[in-house]
Parts: C-alpha cells; sequence; structure tokens
C-alpha cells in the first residue's frame, strides 16, 4: 500500500466516503462533504 492509498483508507473512515470517491484535486468540504470538526479528525487520525 503506497502513501495515497493509505491516505484515502483514512479519509473514507472518517468521513463515511468510498475511497474511489476520493480524488487528488477532492475538496474535504464541497467535494467530501466534510464539515470543520472532521477536516480536525483527518488531521489527528
Amino acid at each position: 500500500m503506497n502513501v495515497e492509498e493509505k491516505i484515502k483508507e483514512i479519509i473514507a473512515e472518517q468521513l463515511g466516503v468510498k475511497k474511489e470517491e476520493i480524488k487528488p484535486e477532492s475538496s474535504f468540504i464541497d467535494d467530501l462533504g466534510a464539515d470543520s470538526l472532521d477536516t480536525v479528525e483527518v488531521v489527528m487520525a
């Protein structure tokens, strides 16, 4: 597993989205539906 896949796995778990929905250009808020607390949780994970 490379770094990008690991990061996608963490983001998918924290935000409850599918890994396939996460793209390098995805915005946490606009594309993945995260709020400010979700963003903090991703950073802390």
